[in-house]
C-alpha cells in the first residue's frame, strides 16, 4: 500500500444496541408500547353488546330459517371475540397476568367454546419461531401440508389431497371452528395446562348454554343446520384473518436463526387496507408490527407501521405488504407449490443456490439446503459476492412466474419497501 494513502476507519453508528434494540428505542419513544384502557373498554362493551343482541334476535327470531341470517352475525362476532382474546392473552388489555388470565378465559372458553390455555401455549410457541418448520406449531403437517419435504413425507388423506390442497383450503377452513373446540377439549387431559379444572368448568357452561339455546329454541333439524352454518363460517372468518400472515413467506428450518427482527420482519406480510380493514381482521393487518411488538395495543399498529417500515427501509431489510385478495393469492400459490408433484412443482421452485448464496450462507449459519435458501444477492457482482439476499426468491415462498394456476401470485410488491433491495440477515 502507497504509505501517502490514508486508511480510515469505518464508520461507527453513533447509536449502539441491536438492530431491534433501536428500533424498540424508537416505537418507545412514540409512546406505542402505552396501554388504551379506554379503547378496550369501549371495544369489550361493543362486542359483548353485538354477541348479546345476536343471540337476542335468535330467541325473537326463533322456528324460522331466517336465523341463519344470525348464525352469520355471529360467525362474525365469534371471530371478534376471538380476537379480542387474542389481545388480551399478549398482554396488550391489562397491565397485571390474573386480569389478563381471567378475561381471556371467560373470553375463550366461556364465549366461543376454545380452550384459552392450550391456544396461548401454542400461539406463544408460534411468535418465538414464526414460520420455522420444526418448531412453529402453526407449520406442523396435518391434513394440509407447507412444504415440499412434508409433502413427500405425507401418508393417507394428506397425501391424498395434496395436489389439490390449494383448491381445498377454504372448503376446509369450515372446519378450523370445530377444530378449535375439539383441541379446547383435548388439552383438559394434558396434567401440564394450568387451571384444568376452572378451563373444563368453562367449557362445559359455553357447550351446555349453546347447544341447550339452540335445542330448545329450534326443532332439531333446524338447530343442526345452524350449529353447522355458524361454526363453518366463524372458521372461515378466522382462517381469513391469520392465513394472509404468514403463509408463502420464507421457510426457517433446523439451525436457521437469523436476529430477532429478521425473524419476525422476513416471514410475516402485512395485508394494506383503511379502519374496515383494522377492525375486520383485529389489527392483525399489521403482522409484521404485531410480531415485532407484541404487546402493543392494537390501536397502535397503524402509527408503528411507518416508523417500522422506513427503518426496514435504512437497514435494507425488505418489508412484505400487499393487498388482502392478492395475500390469499399468494397464500394459495405457495399451498400448490408444497403440495404439487415434484415436476410440477419445479416450475415453482428456484434454482440451487449460487456460489455467491453459498458464501453468504457461511456468515449467518445457514446451510445452503436450508428451509430458507439463500438466492443470488440483487444487484451488480451479485454472482461473486454474499452476506445478503432478498427473501422474495425464496423457493418456498408464493411461487411466481407462468407455472403457477393462482397467477404471479408474488410480484405485487408496490408498497414494499425496497423492492429489488437485499434483506441482510448478518446484523
Amino acid at each position: 500500500m502507497n504509505s501517502s494513502q490514508t486508511v480510515r476507519p469505518p464508520p461507527v453508528r453513533a447509536d449502539t444496541g441491536s438492530d431491534f434494540a433501536r428500533l424498540s428505542r424508537k416505537i418507545q419513544k412514540a409512546g406505542l408500547m402505552a396501554r388504551r384502557p379506554g379503547y378496550y373498554a369501549l371495544r369489550m362493551a361493543a362486542v359483548t353488546a353485538l354477541y348479546a343482541a345476536g343471540w337476542t334476535a335468535f330467541v325473537l327470531i326463533a322456528d324460522s330459517w331466517w336465523t341463519l341470517l344470525v348464525a352469520g352475525f355471529l360467525a362474525f362476532v365469534f371471530g371478534q371475540v376471538a380476537l379480542l382474546a387474542h389481545d388480551v392473552a399478549h398482554r396488550q388489555v391489562f397491565r397485571l397476568r390474573k386480569g389478563s388470565e381471567v378475561s381471556g378465559r371467560v373470553a375463550g372458553n366461556l364465549g366461543i367454546g376454545m380452550g384459552y390455555g392450550w391456544w396461548q401455549d401454542k400461539h406463544t410457541r408460534h411468535h418465538a419461531n414464526p414460520n420455522h418448520e420444526d418448531l412453529d406449531p402453526d407449520f406442523d403437517p396435518d391434513i394440509l401440508v407447507w412444504t415440499q419435504d412434508q409433502a413427500r413425507a405425507a401418508r393417507g388423506l394428506p397425501r391424498l389431497l395434496g395436489r389439490s390442497q390449494a383448491f381445498l383450503f377454504f372448503p376446509l377452513l369450515t372446519l378450523e371452528g370445530f377444530n378449535l373446540h375439539v383441541s379446547g377439549v383435548r388439552s383438559l387431559f394434558d396434567r401440564s395446562l394450568k387451571h384444568r379444572m376452572w378451563e373444563g368448568a368453562l367449557l362445559t357452561a359455553h357447550l351446555a348454554a349453546y347447544l341447550g339455546t339452540l335445542f330448545l329454541v329450534l326443532p332439531p333439524g333446524k338447530a343442526v343446520v345452524f350449529l353447522l352454518v355458524h361454526q363453518c363460517l366463524f372458521g372461515v372468518y378466522l382462517g381469513s384473518i391469520f392465513a394472509p400472515n404468514h403463509k408463502g413467506m420464507p421457510i426457517l428450518r433446523g439451525a436457521d436463526r437469523p436476529d430477532f427482527l429478521r425473524r419476525q420482519v422476513l416471514t410475516s406480510r402485512n395485508v394494506r387496507g383503511g379502519r374496515l380493514t383494522d377492525i375486520v381482521l383485529g389489527g392483525l393487518n399489521y403482522q409484521i408490527e404485531h410480531h415485532l411488538f407484541p404487546s402493543m395495543p392494537s390501536p397502535h399498529l397503524r402509527r408503528a407501521r411507518s416508523i417500522v417500515r422506513g427503518y426496514c427501509q435504512e437497514l435494507g431489510v425488505s418489508y412484505a405488504e400487499t393487498s388482502l385478495i392478492n395475500s390469499y393469492r399468494q397464500t394459495l400459490a405457495s399451498l400448490h407449490a408444497a403440495g404439487a408433484p415434484p415436476e410440477k412443482a419445479a416450475d415453482h421452485l428456484t434454482p440451487p443456490p449460487s456460489r455467491g448464496a453459498r458464501e453468504a450462507s457461511r456468515y449467518v449459519g445457514h446451510r445452503p439446503e436450508s428451509g430458507v435458501r439463500p438466492p443470488t444477492r440483487v444487484g451488480p457482482g451479485a454472482a461473486d459476492t454474499g452476506g445478503s439476499w432478498s427473501y422474495r426468491d425464496n423457493p418456498h415462498a408464493a411461487p411466481t412466474g407462468r407455472g403457477s394456476r393462482f397467477g404471479d401470485a408474488g410480484q405485487d410488491r408496490a408498497s414494499s419497501v425496497s423492492q429489488d433491495r437485499t434483506a441482510s440477515w448478518t446484523h
